[in-house]
């Protein structure tokens, strides 16, 4: 049995505002008065999962220890099936810049640039499904955890397409679509994507 989550402030153990920004629209109808990790100072944890549940759940913790809030936070990735779920866990790492390239920070083009070229390596009939998962933790400041899992099937394209969402979203089509992640209109991509399907799960279970 789910434990209910009161109306009130909620913590998203994030250093995104784009994740921040996307996860406090869902929230808002449920009465929830999001403030993100970022905007309370705490130091970002070191992401030392190999699953994207155990990611979340070390996030999840460190908000509500650092802020006696109940803490919300997701780990969501992109998984290549022809490249054993690739990069999965690591999407984030695959962006990585160092100095050298202008960094430190995320350079997403790059990231999704690492991914064509490793399709590309396996010739034009490589299968290039793929799926972005998502992973909800909720922490309670007693230890009570809650977790939930969602995904959007898709395909990857090539070159990247669209200036709306983040991330690879300008080289996902999900499955039935045309349209890549950035080319759709905010809304609608939070009504087919991965987090909105462990969202549905999460509103379901707690409120």
């Amino acid at each position: 049995m789910s434990r209910k989550l009161d109306p009130g402030k909620l913590v998203i153990a994030s250093h995104n505002p784009g994740k921040v920004r996307e996860i406090g629209a869902l929230l808002a109808p449920h009465g929830m008065d999001v403030i993100s990790a970022g905007e309370l100072g705490l130091p970002e944890p070191e992401e030392t999962g190999t699953t994207f549940a155990e990611n979340a759940l070390i996030k999840a913790r460190a908000g509500t220890e650092g802020s006696g809030l109940v803490a919300l936070a997701d780990d969501s990735g992109l998984c290549v099936n022809t490249l054993g779920g690739a990069p999965g866990v690591y999407t984030a790492d695959w962006a990585e810049a160092d100095a050298y390239e202008g960094g430190p920070g995320r350079d997403w083009y790059m990231a999704m640039g690492k991914v064509e070229g490793k399709l590309a390596e396996l010739g034009p009939d490589a299968d290039r499904s793929a799926y972005f998962a998502c992973t909800l933790a909720l922490a309670w400041p007693d230890g009570h955890t809650e977790v939930f899992e969602g995904r959007a099937n898709g395909a990857l394209t090539w070159p990247p397409r669209g200036k709306l969402g983040f991330g690879y979203d300008p080289v996902f089509v999900p499955a039935g679509r045309n349209l890549t992640f950035a080319e759709v209109d905010p809304a609608e991509k939070h009504a087919i994507s991965h987090r909105a399907d462990a969202f549905a799960k999460l509103m379901k279970a707690v409120f």
